[in-house]
């Protein structure tokens, strides 16, 4: 299913693409350009959206980790394209951003990170966390922070869905390697990520090993 036209928008429609063109994200594209099908789906779609990504609570290298780590588990292009760049300007170390892109375990500096990223790990690939990993997520998050966590995994994949099953356009790359070069599956490994995770060193952070 190809974008909207912009010229053939019935008044409802424009209406919502004006209001998404009009506000921080600045244009209309991607996901939203499809969605827009549906228009009364793409305005709520578009406002849980900017309800996460403009005015959350949880810090911006926080939420753009979560992201990272979703468009990785679907392997979704353009999420990565699109939002690595983010999380950089955000000041999520580009370390981290290319381990997560090689499926490597990231070498951790901020232990908030680190929770983040288990909790994140954990939820995509099991629907829930281990006890473990909830707990030190709850400890460096509050509760409506660990609430928009949750929220955030859901709604990038739903995104990613909407991109794959339609085959949206891909925003211009920024040079970063990425999914579509060579698709990986995050969680390729027999075990699931909390059996893994069982083995780093109790409160320490990662060491940057590979996974299986």
């Amino acid at each position: 299913m190809s974008a909207v036209d912009p010229t053939q928008l019935t008044d409802r429609q424009r209406q919502i693409y004006d209001r998404i063109a009009g506000g921080p994200r600045g244009t209309v594209r991607g996901p939203f350009a499809v969605l827009l099908h549906h228009a009364e789906m793409a305005e709520r779609v578009q406002a849980l959206g900017t309800a996460l990504r403009f005015e959350g609570v949880l810090p911006g290298r926080l939420r753009e980790l979560a992201v990272l780590l979703t468009a990785r588990h679907n392997n979704s292009t353009y999420e990565w394209r699109a939002h690595a760049p983010i999380a950089a300007r955000e000041g999520l170390d580009q370390a981290v951003i290319d381990a997560i892109d090689q499926d490597r375990i990231p070498d951790f500096r901020a232990a908030d990170e680190e929770a983040v990223y288990r909790f994140c790990r954990e939820i995509l690939a099991d629907r829930r966390p281990g006890d473990e990993a909830y707990a030190r997520a709850a400890g460096h998050l509050g509760p409506d922070a660990l609430v928009e966590l949750v929220t955030v995994c859901g709604y990038y994949t739903l995104l990613a869905m909407v991109l794959d099953t339609f085959d949206a356009a891909l925003p211009d790359g920024d040079g970063s390697p990425g999914i579509e070069d060579e698709p990986r599956a995050l969680y390729s490994h027999p075990l699931c990520f909390r059996h893994i995770s069982a083995s780093w060193p109790s409160g320490g952070a990662a060491q940057g090993s590979s996974e299986a």
